[in-house]
């Protein structure tokens, strides 16, 4: 019979996943036992997924699929026991921590796809660029002028942080978990300077008579 959260407004939870959160909550012995089984549990999807993905990596033999899926259990279990006040209930426990898992293997085996690749920070083909973002050809002229306007502004107004991130991700399309582990971030943190780098970009192309419709993306 599901347990209930009085009068929290919670959704009732099953036994079994209040089992997995007290322990998990708990200290000492008890929770370090619950720590190693949870683990298990993690590992075992994570090794599943993983394999289930084996083509997109090319070449890749079972150690280094096995070696992956450890360090996809590993950071899932950090999110899921560093995330447990966030859990209501919908879904059995093991279901929710589950999406960890499938997220973190999602991380590591782009990074692993790009392991040994050159990142390219501060160099782009910006004469490459128009076939990638002009629409028509009888933009061109008007485009080209933007993007030097853009150009400009990269290399003046961006942080060099900024700067290594927008060229990286908006221009040279690195994955955003590529360019974290590289610079040794976090997605959040990348993201936010990109975001702080595209709205100082947008405000450089307004002030130079190129300004760009709000749902328009900076390159």
């Amino acid at each position: 019979m599901p347990l209930t959260d009085g009068d929290s407004g919670r959704i009732p939870r099953d036994a079994a996943s209040e089992r997995w959160l007290k322990g998990l909550a708990a200290e000492g012995p008890r929770r370090d036992q619950c720590i190693r089984e949870f683990h298990g549990l993690l590992l075992r999807a994570a090794r599943r997924e993983v394999y289930r993905r084996r083509d997109w990596l090319r070449g890749a033999a079972g150690p280094e699929l096995d070696d992956l899926a450890q360090q996809a259990a590993d950071d899932a279990l950090v999110a899921v026991v560093g995330s447990l006040e966030r859990y209501r209930g919908a879904s059995r426990f093991t279901t929710w921590a589950y999406g960890f898992v499938i997220n973190q293997v999602s991380i590591k085996m782009r990074v692993h796809a790009w392991r040994g690749r050159r990142v390219p920070f501060d160099e782009v083909d910006w004469d490459r660029l128009p076939d990638r973002i002009v629409p028509s050809v009888p933009e061109r002229s008007e485009q080209r002028a933007q993007l030097d306007a853009l150009r400009t502004a990269v290399e003046r107004d961006l942080s060099p942080r900024q700067r290594e991130v927008f060229v990286s991700v908006a221009l040279n399309e690195v994955p955003v978990d590529v360019v974290a582990a590289r610079l040794d971030s976090n997605r959040g943190a990348i993201y936010k300077t990109l975001f702080d780098a595209r709205t100082k970009l947008r405000a450089c192309l307004r002030v130079a008579g190129y300004p760009l419709p709000e749902t328009t993306e900076v390159s």
